[in-house]
Order: structure tokens, then C-alpha cells, then sequence
């Protein structure tokens, strides 16, 4: 689950996600993101500031490998 960020490109969006990611040394979390590329289906009509839900699948492109399911 995701946050679109972009959708410039034609049926693919950019979605990013944020964790927590815990560092030993100072005991204590960080925030960090990574952004995934998502095939959008011509169903689907997404904006930017979209929460969607992407599952991954075969290589569509180069660097798409994740589809937009469902819009929470």
C-alpha cells in the first residue's frame, strides 16, 4: 500500500511507500520510502495523493513489475 506520487507517465504511475526501519546502534527507528513503478490499468482513474494497493507481477517494462489493484 502506497502513496501515487506521479502519473505523468501513459498507464503508469509512481507510488511511494514509507517503513520504519530500526538502527541498532542508536536503538531507536527511522523513516525511509521507496518509490515502485505500477502499471495502471485504463480502469483506473488515479491522481496524484491516490492511496492504492500494488501487487507485484511479470516485467511489463523495463522497470515496471508492480500493477495498481485496488484504490483504498
Amino acid at each position: 500500500m502506497g502513496t501515487v506520487v506521479s502519473t505523468k507517465r501513459q498507464n503508469t504511475v509512481s507510488v511511494k511507500r514509507e517503513f520504519m526501519h530500526y538502527v541498532k546502534k542508536y536503538e531507536r527507528y527511522e523513516k525511509r520510502t521507496s518509490t515502485y513503478h505500477a502499471h495502471c490499468p485504463p480502469c483506473m482513474h488515479l491522481t496524484a495523493g491516490d492511496t492504492v494497493r500494488i501487487a507485484e507481477c511479470r516485467p511489463l517494462s523495463k522497470t515496471v513489475s508492480f500493477v495498481a489493484i485496488e484504490k483504498m
